[in-house]
């Protein structure tokens, strides 16, 4: 059974830092692309980033040189590192995998960016 837990739930202020994790619970995690995406309140989930087994990566525009995404396999968690967080990166925030044509999400974890 494939389980994504994301921690790092919070309240930032406009240009602070922020690290969210995802726990999962795959076999042969190594040799799966994990993702992350958002959602804001109204609007679409939308792909913030991506990162292979070999750990390539792929950001959208809005984030590119501002977050980070990275791996442990030993660990089998996946991090998305936040800086310079503005009001618009205020969502809920979902770990994602693609595993044997099933998509499988996380809970979500909320990150406000305000004030």
């Amino acid at each position: 059974q494939v389980q994504l837990v994301e921690s790092g739930v919070g309240l930032v202020q406009p240009g602070g830092s922020l690290r969210l994790s995802c726990a999962a619970s795959i076999s042969s995690f190594s040799i799966y692309a994990m993702k992350w995406y958002r959602q804001a309140p109204g609007k679409q989930r939308e792909l913030v980033a991506g990162i292979t087994r070999l750990r390539s990566t792929n950001y959208a525009d809005s984030v590119k040189g501002r977050f980070t995404i990275s791996r442990d396999n030993a660990k089998k968690m996946v991090y998305l590192q936040m800086n310079s967080l503005k009001s618009e990166d205020t969502a809920v925030y979902y770990c994602n995998v693609d595993l044997l044509g099933q998509s499988y999400w996380g809970q979500g974890t909320q990150v406000t960016v305000s004030s």
